[in-house]
């Protein structure tokens, strides 16, 4: 019998998603829970699972088309449909790539019949590219969190011989999102990381590197999502295919372009070194281009209409102070190496965190939120703390939930595997909801204070500021003298219709309090 499928409700207040690409063909064997197509919605990317054993039919959408929810997107012929319900189901149906019952898989079920190590666990876009290479990710060793694959894993198999870039590419990742004293940017880590890779696997010397300056391209999403994370342009990249006329281009062809194109930016640097004129070039635009467009839609365009919703709504007010964190910097170097004999990097923020959760419980304003439509202010008794994440794609803010119930170590656990989730595209759709405070850390590219945007319809968002050593006046036993310390700058936005500029300076003295004496978050 045929059995039609339509796209699921993949979230919360999600009316439509963008099919990015089909992960299997017409006359494909599929079996129940294979992910059979990426969609992006405006909260997430997302897999979308297979409802059934059987063979594609028909694929009814194409890809990159926008795709209202309940739309039928693939039929499938199913054989025994009855029987195979009551059968009881075999461990060996799992599909090959291991993403049923993984972390990644859409929906929250997991395979009991399946043993740890039967899992892979890799984002969307990893899984594509090990398509792409013809490379079995569960014969791959991953280098990310908790044995993710990342990229650079199945690149470095793909090149016969890794780059040692994967795990630093991560590590640098999280750091500088969650790590309050990281000075490395917090969007773009991937892309420099690639640039600064080794060229030595093209095969195509740098003298033949051409542009192909075209007008119309044609290329599937992921591919135009490859040629964007190497920061070429698509319509450079020398096609060796057609479609209906049009010049077509592959992943392939992208990262051999790009490949080639940074062999010709290291003869270039060599040629500067040696004292040579080098002509200039450059990758955002093609030659005679001064303009470019693209689509504003899925996350981007939702976090433009978040953004305005928050500050058309609530009127927001920031207090700016600065707390001396130099006992804290200590306490922390202290349970840093136990922490990692646990496996788990220990950043600043789950400290913030702890300090915030206490603020919040003795200003419990600060976790309300008004509910406009009854007139009602709505005070909550649990604790989920957003962490505003830098994406390729825009701002997301991954929520911790029940904070007030995690010590320090499951805080920086959790926090970092949604940090990385979010970042890789893999994060589930509700774990981007139910927050009721913010922290955003601004301090990762360097930046001091800021005038953050309430993520409404929240309260209250703190902006935490790169830690410096500044000259400080300390006074003991009443001696004063001018010692350097550890400083960091707190920037705390909140909606004025319910809290008072009062309130927001106190509770921000009582986040500092708990900062400048760590010992007192033994107490929460």
């Amino acid at each position: 019998m045929v059995r039609e499928f339509e796209l699921p409700d993949v979230g919360e207040g999600v009316a439509e998603g963008e099919l990015v690409s089909w992960l299997v063909e017409a006359g494909d064997t599929v079996t129940e829970d294979q992910p059979v197509a990426e969609v992006e919605t405006d909260k997430a990317l997302v897999e979308v699972p297979s409802p059934v054993d059987g063979t594609v039919r028909e694929l009814h959408a194409e890809e990159g088309e926008m795709v209202p929810v309940g739309t039928v997107i693939i039929s499938f012929d199913v054989e025994g449909e009855a029987e195979s319900a009551e059968a009881e189901p075999e461990p060996e149906s799992e599909p090959a790539d291991g993403s049923a019952g993984s972390p990644e898989a859409t929906g929250s079920e997991i395979d009991e019949a399946a043993t740890p190590d039967d899992r892979v666990f890799a984002p969307p876009r990893v899984r594509r590219l090990a398509r792409e290479e013809g490379i079995d990710l569960s014969e791959l060793e991953g280098t990310g969190p908790g044995g993710r694959i990342t990229a650079t894993d199945v690149q470095a198999v793909a090149a016969d011989g890794p780059t040692g870039a994967g795990q630093d590419e991560t590590d640098t990742a999280v750091d500088s999102e969650s790590d309050s004293s990281a000075a490395e940017p917090t969007a773009g880590t991937a892309s420099a990381s690639a640039a600064s890779s080794p060229a030595g696997t093209a095969t195509q010397p740098p003298a033949q590197v051409e542009s192909a300056d075209r007008d119309t391209t044609l290329a599937a999403p992921a591919t135009r999502r490859i040629a964007e994370e190497e920061g070429v342009d698509i319509d450079a990249v020398p096609a060796v295919e057609e479609r209906d006329g049009e010049a077509f281009v592959t992943p392939e062809a992208v990262r051999e372009y790009a490949e080639a194109q940074r062999q010709a930016q290291a003869a270039d640097r060599e040629a500067i070194e040696a004292g040579e004129p080098v002509g200039e070039k450059g990758t955002d635009f093609a030659p005679g281009e001064r303009e470019r467009r693209e689509p504003f839609r899925g996350v981007r365009k939702r976090i433009a209409e978040a953004m305005v919703e928050s500050k058309y709504s609530a009127p927001h007010v920031t207090h700016h102070d600065e707390v001396d964190v130099t006992d804290l910097v200590e306490a922390r170097e202290e349970l840093k190496p136990r922490a990692e004999d646990r496996g788990i990097r220990l950043t600043f923020m789950p400290f913030i965190m702890k300090a915030v959760i206490a603020a919040l419980k003795e200003y419990p304003e600060m976790n309300a939120v008004i509910d406009e439509e009854n007139d009602e202010i709505v005070y909550r008794d649990y604790y989920n703390v957003g962490v505003a994440t830098a994406t390729d794609v825009g701002l997301m803010v991954p929520v911790v939930e029940n904070a007030d119930r995690k010590g320090l170590l499951q805080l920086s656990s959790e926090m970092n595997e949604l940090v990385q989730k979010a970042r890789e595209r893999s994060i589930n759709p509700d774990e981007l909801q139910g927050s009721t405070f913010t922290i955003t850390n601004i301090g990762g590219i360097g930046g001091e204070y800021a005038t953050p945007i309430l993520n409404y319809p929240e309260s209250g968002i703190l902006a935490i500021g790169e830690i410096k050593r500044k000259p400080r006046v300390v006074t003991d036993d009443g001696t004063e003298s001018i010692e350097p310390r550890s400083m960091m700058t707190l920037s705390l936005s909140f909606d004025h219709r319910l809290i008072d500029g009062a309130v927001g300076a106190k509770f921000t003295n009582t986040v500092m309090e708990y900062l400048e004496n760590p010992e007192l978050l033994l107490l929460e």
